[in-house]
């Protein structure tokens, strides 16, 4: 992640929105500064993808809201404005506007939002994702670590909790009944594929 120009004056999450698209590149903001998100690779994309088709079937069956994967922009702050664009994200039914899913940014915090780690990716930039979504409202933050294949939850009250392959992550009161080895989240090895 790179803040790219500290001295411009400050964007809103609107201003964002009109940036021309650079290849390999995404763009927030935190504080109304532009960071510079790099793209990630095939086993990021390939655990989004794992992630998101899970979680779609639990929530989509039991008509608990929308699941989304990498690119939707969340507005958690404004003045300055903060947007976030977690990996996976979902947010419960009652909490999409009236007017329907927005056609840009949504409006508040995803209900569910997961940041996997890219080896770029440094520790105390996760901590600061994911202290934003938490002070925004977000309900539960899941940070997957493809290296120890393990999984941090933080919850909305600032608890947390390490998880590891062999340990089930649940879904708790957000996706009740929810549960996966947290193992199975990630890719497997080339030689354990089938």
């Amino acid at each position: 992640m790179q803040v790219v120009g500290q001295q411009e004056r400050l964007l809103t999450a609107e201003q964002l929105l009109e940036l021309p698209e650079k290849p390999g590149v995404r763009y927030e903001r935190h504080e109304g500064k532009l960071v510079e998100m790099l793209g990630a690779g095939g086993i990021h994309a390939a655990i989004v993808v794992r992630l998101v088709l899970s979680l779609r079937q639990f929530v989509t069956s039991r008509r608990l809201g929308f699941v989304f994967g990498d690119g939707l922009g969340y507005i958690l702050r404004r003045n300055p404005d903060t947007v976030r664009i977690p990996d996976v994200s979902m947010v419960r039914r009652e909490q999409v506007p009236a007017a329907g899913i927005p056609e840009g940014f949504w409006p508040g915090p995803p209900d569910l939002a997961v940041e996997i780690v890219s080896p770029h990716d440094r520790a105390e930039e996760v901590h600061e994702r994911v202290q934003d979504y938490v002070a925004a409202g977000t309900v539960q933050v899941w940070v997957l670590w493809p290296k120890s294949r393990s999984v941090t939850v933080y919850w909305g009250d600032g608890t947390a909790r390490e998880l590891g392959p062999e340990e089930t992550l649940e879904g708790g009161d957000l996706l009740p009944g929810f549960a996966v080895r947290v193992g199975d989240l990630f890719v497997a090895e080339p030689a354990d594929a089938s």
